[in-house]
């Protein structure tokens, strides 16, 4: 079984997403691990990328921020083998499919499995064109994780019958980005994943309120929220971990309500 899948296990999830290396990878590693502690039931860890196409402008800013202070990949590597000497969900991550190729798919995967990351989102990646990473993938026991957006339609049984670790459910049009209001049919989205799998599903893109994760967790399995948490780096930087506590608390506190 996906370790993936533990972190759907006590009821709803809540998902953060960490840019590494915004401001710096110390504040990442006492990010996540106030993240945890609040009870986030798997981290999203972002490798930043000079041309995330998926992202808003907050994201952006914060791979831009990453990049110009001189996180590498392998930097990366390094934050989680130093994560996983304590912290136990399940962590993926979140990056755009040039750094695997430029990194080299094989190595950059091999060494995910070795250091204990359970899956990973190209958000740039086509299903149709998953197969050039997935053999490697299922090599090396990391889950590649699809995503459903809006436009999906007829390819939602598709991609829902193939998918594996969770499914990220794209709930807006767009890029990244708070969002006042999410007007989405998401409910007749997750029937339709619902009724071609048993892999859990989660809601992303647009989420910052407790009430927003609440409402979403109602209709899905979890909660995923990036922008939102990203601002909290982007006001308090190396100060933020008290503070991303506190809001990753109330937001696991929401999605806790939901049945």
């Amino acid at each position: 079984m996906s370790k993936i899948r533990k972190a759907f296990e006590n009821g709803k999830a809540f998902i953060p997403f960490i840019t590494c290396g915004d401001p710096d990878l110390e504040t990442t590693a006492a990010v996540v691990r106030a993240a945890v502690a609040a009870g986030a039931d798997l981290v999203e860890l972002g490798i930043p990328f000079s041309d995330p196409t998926a992202e808003g402008p907050v994201i952006q800013g914060a791979n831009l921020r990453a990049l110009t202070g001189g996180v590498t990949t392998d930097k990366i590597f390094d934050l989680v083998r130093d994560l996983r000497r304590d912290v136990t969900v399940p962590l993926v991550f979140m990056t755009y499919a040039n750094v695997v190729f430029s990194y080299g798919a094989d190595r950059f995967i091999r060494t995910c499995a070795e250091i204990g990351i359970d899956g990973l989102i190209l958000p740039d990646l086509p299903f149709e064109e998953k197969e050039e990473f997935l053999p490697t993938c299922h090599a090396y026991g990391v889950d590649l994780i699809s995503l459903i957006a809006p436009t999906s339609r007829d390819r939602i049984a598709r991609i829902a019958q193939a998918a594996e670790g969770f499914l990220y459910v794209v709930s807006s049009l767009g890029v990244t980005g708070v969002r006042s209001e999410i007007k989405t049919d998401l409910a007749s989205i997750v029937k339709v994943v619902r009724e071609n799998t048993d892999i859990p599903c989660a809601i992303g893109f647009g989420i910052s309120t407790p009430e927003q994760a609440k409402k979403m967790a109602a209709v899905s399995d979890g909660a995923i929220v990036g922008s939102a948490i990203i601002r909290i780096l982007e006001k308090y930087g190396r100060e933020a971990p008290p503070y991303m506590g506190e809001y990753v608390r109330s937001m696991k506190d929401a999605v806790r309500e939901v049945e």
